[in-house]
């Protein structure tokens, strides 16, 4: 695997721990470069004097001892190819699979972040963040941005890969024949179409108004050729106003017998498509033709293509209607994470529930990139970094090695000499 070298620049702060490691070093080795002097100058003394000279070999032995202890983690001691040193340029990879495991096990656990992020008050703290106005307006910029940015991206020969080979194809495969049935009966229980059958009627009695002339002619063409004109003229403007009067009394009468035919009718067209084999095949036929047709697949793309740029152009007007109406909804959903305690609830619970899942799921994956980050690093840089963190603590050890091996040299010496 190849080593990836940590920035060789120091921070500011990389550069204050730099200089705090080498005045902690610089005192760790003046106790022990003073425990030596002490030792050659006492080498000889009786009494006191041999007390502080067994003080300062014993401080000698636990500084140099603690110096090889401190330094073996990091390098080499002098060098020297000794077993068991340089600890954290040749484990590296060790202790990123150990600061991993440590990690997920401690850290990224469902009930661990679940517990975090439900004392964060998530909702709170959003409903307050997006009571700014300008904080809305930046989540409704961007997010339109990038909305529209997506849009844009999207190629219109993918759009037509997925509906051929996802939609259409899942279409013609799936009998679609009951469904159809079973909800074109549920629009006619609940009457959901009469809406529709409405607008029909206001659409076809609005056209006859706009062009009685054309239905005038379109009966008179079909009047026998023997008959006065004067007296099919009469005939068809007859005509014309009793289909304008009757066309007006099925939309005014919610109980007329055409609108009761009609509701009959698709009803057995509902309970036909879900239990007659015939007209089951006979829409399915009628699918298959419809989907199979190259023209269908075309329509479709050009439509949502269509469709897409229209709202890409919604998208990018800064002063554009959909962008108004986002920041309405946004400013109103602010509104009511500040007064609505059930909406936060239900806020909090989906940010509690969904970060939980979403770690235990994928915790262990998020920390392998500590371990794969790490078995990247150059060794020898890493060392170097990490002893800039945690070597100037590490530099008490030694500063403690010389002065308690100092106390343990003057009673072992005392004991001795009791003894």
């Amino acid at each position: 695997m190849t080593s990836l070298a940590l920035p060789s620049e120091l921070s500011a702060a990389d550069g204050e721990r730099r200089r705090r490691l080498r005045v902690m070093r610089t005192v760790a080795t003046s106790l022990l470069l003073l425990a030596a002097v002490v030792f050659l100058l006492t080498r000889d003394g009786e009494g006191w004097v041999g007390y502080v000279h067994a003080a300062s070999e014993a401080a000698m032995v636990g500084a140099i001892a603690d110096w090889f202890a401190v330094t073996a983690l990091f390098k080499r001691p002098l060098g020297l190819p000794i077993p068991h040193t340089a600890l954290v340029p040749r484990k590296k990879e060790q202790l990123g699979a150990s600061l991993q495991e440590f990690v997920s096990e401690n850290f990224l656990r469902p009930e661990v972040i679940r517990e975090r992020v439900d004392q964060a008050g998530v909702s709170v703290r959003l409903g307050r963040w997006l009571a700014d106005d300008a904080h809305a307006r930046r989540l409704v910029d961007e997010g339109s941005d990038i909305a529209a940015d997506v849009l844009a991206a999207i190629d219109p020969a993918d759009v037509e890969a997925v509906l051929t080979d996802m939609i259409i194809l899942r279409i013609l495969e799936e009998p679609l024949s009951p469904a159809i049935g079973e909800l074109l009966a549920e629009v006619v229980r609940e009457e959901a179409h009469h809406g529709l059958v409405d607008l029909v009627l206001d659409e076809l009695g609005g056209w006859m108004d706009r062009h009685p002339d054309r239905l005038t002619a379109l009966v008179t063409e079909r009047a026998p050729s023997w008959s006065p004109e004067w007296a099919n003229r009469l005939v068809a403007d007859r005509l014309v106003r009793e289909a304008r009067s009757w066309v007006d009394d099925i939309r005014t009468d919610p109980q007329s017998s055409a609108r009761r035919a009609l509701d009959q009718w698709l009803a057995e067209v509902a309970e036909d498509l879900q239990h007659d084999p015939e007209t089951a095949a006979a829409a399915e036929r009628l699918k298959q033709r419809l989907l199979t047709q190259p023209k269908t697949l075309a329509t479709a793309v050009r439509l949502w293509d269509t469709l897409r740029i229209a709202i890409i152009s919604a998208l990018r007007d800064r002063d554009g209607l959909l962008r108004r109406r986002f920041h309405q909804e946004v400013v109103h959903f602010a509104e009511r994470l500040q007064h609505d305690a059930a909406l936060r609830e239900r806020v909090d619970r989906v940010a509690r529930d969904a970060s939980g899942a979403i770690v235990g799921r994928y915790g262990g994956e998020i920390a392998t990139v500590i371990s794969a980050t790490v078995d990247r690093w150059d060794g020898r840089e890493t060392a170097r970094r990490i002893e800039l963190h945690v070597g100037r603590d590490l530099q008490f050890i030694r500063i403690n090695g010389t002065v308690v091996g100092g106390l343990v040299g003057v009673l072992i010496h005392a004991a001795t000499t009791l003894l």
